[in-house]
């Protein structure tokens, strides 16, 4: 077999959302800080074209590019590549690297409990994983600092009318509505329905409210929409369904570590959460993450929360993708059956 480009990836997901990780054949990005490496791969977009558009990509295809850190503490550094942007921080993509990292080899474990530090794009944060026989079981991760933006505001959405909607950041930046509100259930069978209606709020967010990260200038758009189904109170604090909608239309399988950490952050703005307080979130095809709230911050003196989430990952297979030098398209392509664009 000839090819002039070879990339390794081992394959993984978290709660049902896919989440690969390059492990070699690409070099690190140009940049002085892993933000500026993120910003060369969201603008070159070769790398982005050819692992995430078809024929070796799609929609569902989340692919994260390991490189060497730029904070002397942390261990590893991944730069995170979901199907339209190229985030700070993704709470199922940390919890693929970390389990990569752990059950490949690439990182020593150490039973029953290992714990590193990891940088994303938008800062550091410390994993905590509960190792046995060789397979790390459950992955903590402390995610970045989150907070609530814009409360309880009214937001025009065509076709749909004037809906009530929260907006705020876990590590990523979100319009929450109220699924039940909507007539949704948050079950498998309203997963078209609610992709579709997602992107439209999203890009309503966007147009009427908008987004402006206080202390990461680069960070101006509102990037998913969160369909929150109703609250019950457990013995450690709140149970609840969730299913976020990824541009350019597909619903996470998991239920999205930040989307877990900015409804905590919109929830402790509330005064339905606090210190201590955990939440228990599930996704659409009944998977799990468990989020806890421990401790309180500041971003830009805006109010915040340090949450931490924990979640599953499984390795699912080791590729090479190849480009034959005689393929017509190197960098693959998109369709609007699947892409929406």
């Amino acid at each position: 077999m000839r090819s002039n480009k070879i990339i390794h990836v081992i394959s993984a997901h978290a709660e049902g959302e896919v989440g690969d990780v390059i492990v070699g054949g690409v070099s690190p990005p140009p940049g002085e800080s892993l933000w500026q490496q993120r910003t060369f791969i969201a603008q070159n977009q070769s790398l982005r074209n050819f692992v995430l558009n078809e024929p070796r990509g799609g929609v569902f295809r989340h692919v994260n590019l390991l490189v060497p850190p730029k904070h002397p503490a942390a261990d590893a550094a991944f730069i995170i590549m979901e199907p339209e942007d190229t985030p700070p921080m993704s709470g199922s993509n940390s919890i693929c690297v970390a389990t990569v990292l752990l059950d490949g080899g690439i990182i020593p474990m150490h039973e029953p409990v290992t714990e590193m530090v990891l940088e994303a794009p938008g800062g550091l944060v410390h994993v905590r994983a509960l190792c046995k026989d060789g397979k790390a079981e459950r992955i903590f991760v402390r995610n970045l600092p989150s907070f609530a933006d814009q409360i309880g505001v009214p937001l025009e959405v065509p076709g749909l009318g004037r809906i009530i909607v929260d907006t705020a950041y876990g590590g990523d930046s979100f319009v929450i509505v109220d699924a039940a509100a909507l007539g949704f259930k948050i079950i498998a069978s309203e997963a078209r329905q609610i992709a579709q209606l997602g992107v439209a709020i999203t890009k309503a967010a966007n147009e009427q409210l908008g987004f402006n990260h206080p202390e990461n200038p680069d960070w101006k758009h509102i990037s998913f929409c969160a369909f929150c189904g109703p609250l019950e109170k457990t013995d450690k604090g709140l149970r609840g369904t969730s299913a976020v909608v990824i541009q350019p239309g597909k619903v996470d399988r998991s239920p999205t570590g930040t989307a877990v950490s900015a409804r905590m952050a919109v929830m402790a703005a509330k005064g339905d959460m606090h210190l201590g307080d955990e939440f228990e979130a599930t996704s659409i095809i009944g998977s799990t993450f468990t989020g806890k709230i421990m401790a309180k911050a500041e971003v830009g003196h805006r109010p915040a929360i340090v949450p931490e989430i924990s979640g599953r990952g499984w390795i699912t297979g080791i590729h090479q993708h190849m480009l034959d030098p005689t393929d017509p398209w190197p960098e693959g392509y998109k369709l609007t059956d699947t892409w929406g664009v």
